[in-house]
């Protein structure tokens, strides 16, 4: 089985054990750094090699190109709609409200140009943020409450190595790219978190406190949201 490794700076690493590597083998894709080991090969050894790789393994991560935000980059998601109009002005214009964003653009825009491209991405994951403080405190109050596993406090970040943590004083930190999630996988992280309440690690009586909330479906759920990332 696959392991996973979050780290806050590289983002997911997936561990996976193949039979014919005779070296540890880093292959950074857009959802995540795969690392391919040895049988044999000890989480403390592939720790150890990620620190020594570290510089490399960021700049190939840095490296992976970002999809290009133009007139036909959209986000449809359950909870944030992004669409990009041409107008008719020389100047764009945002409009943003509770999970919606349009974007009007200049009708000769030249959307390859960098500085346009990182306002872009400034402007759309604050207003994920505006959208990610409406939404998931709320939700995550009521989950607790459901559950009757307190929390301390709750922030909003911009996390882009995982949805969410829990502190060991309880303080539970959110990715505002989980507007980018359908609500079931939305829930499914603020109860992976909440859990971390009672658990804080991933040991057998996590996974058993978190299937009790999640219909026995937390390994499937955790599948599910790799197929997600926090990036647009």
């Amino acid at each position: 089985m696959d392991k996973i490794i979050e780290d806050d700076e590289l983002g997911c690493l997936i561990v996976r054990v193949n039979p014919r590597a005779k070296n540890l083998v880093f292959r950074t894709k857009s959802d995540a750094v795969y690392v391919s080991v040895p049988p044999g090969t000890t989480m403390k050894e592939v720790k150890r090699a990620i620190e020594n790789l570290r510089s490399k393994l960021m700049t190939s991560r840095q490296k992976i190109a970002r999809p290009l935000i133009d007139l036909n980059y959209k986000i449809d998601a359950e909870h944030f709609k992004l669409s990009l109009l041409s107008g008719e002005k020389e100047q764009f214009f945002a409009n943003s409200r509770l999970g919606c964003m349009e974007i009007i653009c200049p009708p000769h825009a030249d959307f390859s140009d960098d500085k346009l491209q990182n306002w872009l991405h400034k402007v759309i994951e604050e207003s994920m943020r505006r959208n990610a403080k409406s939404i998931l405190p709320p939700r995550l109050e009521r989950l607790s409450k459901q559950c009757g596993l307190p929390y301390a406090s709750v922030k909003i970040n911009s996390s882009q190595g995982r949805w969410g943590s829990c502190s060991g004083r309880k303080d539970i930190n959110l990715s505002y790219y989980l507007v980018l999630l359908p609500s079931h996988l939305i829930d499914y992280v603020l109860l992976h978190e909440l859990c971390h309440t009672r658990e804080m690690n991933h040991s057998e009586r996590f996974w058993a406190l978190l299937n009790q909330f999640t219909e026995g479906k937390a390994l499937a759920l955790r599948g599910e949201l790799r197929k997600y990332r926090t990036e647009i």
